[in-house]
């Protein structure tokens, strides 16, 4: 089958031919159809400092995907070919106390499909049948394939309650657009997002947040409070930018017993005003993947009511276009990039 590997300790990756997998008792083969680039997925393309310490050489990579099933194992009864399902890019091992309290998406020995075991870059993925999620009919298979990273927005936005609750968003990245979008959904009264990428905020203009700032326009977010009429703060905080400053700026304009959510990864160490935590009583919450399975379930069913996350999606491609697809993303001026594997049928 044709994969996209990273064959070895350098940049970039390559197409190739590579054998199919083969599936257990417990295990489900799926066609893949189209699949998501992820942010994961360029630090593994560009060979950064993570990737260097993470990923085995070679290895197939990817983990956002949609596909139909072919074939199961003779232990699988929930699964059946011809179904459509995405899955769950984290493999836990079921037998730590997280796990067996129904806690798995705190599970410390995670494996990441696409990072410690072979992705969904390629015609064909076994995953264990406890990671393979239905997709309901009617989900565009565009938005099926970005489950993944959907989930971790619906994780991240949904730790905390939203209605009728002021939120500010850092980084306008593709999860915290859609993350957005999500609080709009949850009943948000204001939803704002900054960031100083002037092509992402137009993307968040798209998703129908209240307002789009940057904060290097000259005014500040106290200024944006008072235009808007706030006069406490936001109360609820999602940090998606991994930046220094934003996280900062975000806890400068938190109300008094604020809760912010954080899911972006600092690239460095972050120096806070600790006091500020402290006195106005501020929650901070870390947030990794997406809870097992109940954030499927949420935003399965918010798609299924109305939630509109496709002006995320900005590029397509073929699989074998992919280098295309990995310079858009490299450029910063995209959403999320789906590449099709259909192409090689």
């Amino acid at each position: 089958m044709k994969a996209l590997v990273k064959r070895h300790a350098a940049p970039g990756l390559s197409l190739e031919d590579v054998p199919e997998p083969e599936h257990g008792i417990n295990d489900v083969l799926i066609r893949v159809d189209r699949t998501g680039i992820c942010g994961t997925d360029l630090h593994i393309y560009k060979w950064d400092a993570w990737a260097q310490r993470t990923i085995p050489v070679p290895m197939v990579v990817g983990h956002e995907f949609v596909g139909e099933i072919v074939a199961v194992g003779s232990n699988v009864t929930d699964f059946f070919p011809g179904e459509v399902v995405s899955g769950e890019g984290h493999v836990v091992c079921g037998r730590c106390r997280n796990c067996l309290a129904g806690r798995r998406h705190l599970c410390a020995h995670t494996q990441g499909i696409g990072v410690n075991r072979p992705g969904a870059f390629a015609e064909y993925l076994v995953l264990p049948m406890t990671n393979v999620w239905h997709q309901r009919p009617g989900i565009d298979l565009d938005v099926a394939s970005i489950f993944d990273p959907l989930g971790n927005a619906v994780h991240t936005a949904l730790s905390f309650d939203l209605l009728g609750e002021d939120v500010l968003i850092t980084g306008a990245g593709p999860i915290g657009l859609m993350a957005a979008a999500v609080a709009r959904h949850a009943g948000a009264r204001f939803v704002v997002i900054t960031d100083v990428n002037e092509h992402r905020l137009d993307l968040a203009r798209q998703m129908h947040v209240d307002v789009a700032f940057n904060p290097a326009s000259g005014r500040t977010l106290a200024d944006l409070q008072r235009d808007l009429g706030m006069s406490e703060g936001f109360d609820v905080g999602l940090e998606m930018s991994g930046n220094p400053t934003a996280f900062r700026s975000l806890i400068d304009n938190m109300a008094h017993g604020g809760k912010i959510a954080m899911l972006g990864i600092p690239s460095e160490e972050i120096a806070i005003d600790w006091n500020k935590v402290v006195f106005n009583m501020l929650t901070i919450k870390g947030i990794y993947g997406r809870e097992m399975y109940e954030t499927w379930y949420k935003m399965t069913v918010m798609l299924q009511t109305g939630l509109d996350i496709t002006p995320v999606i900005t590029h397509r491609f073929g699989a074998n276009e992919f280098e295309r697809g990995f310079a858009a993303m490299k450029s910063g001026e995209s959403g999320k990039v789906i590449l099709d594997w259909k192409v090689f049928r």
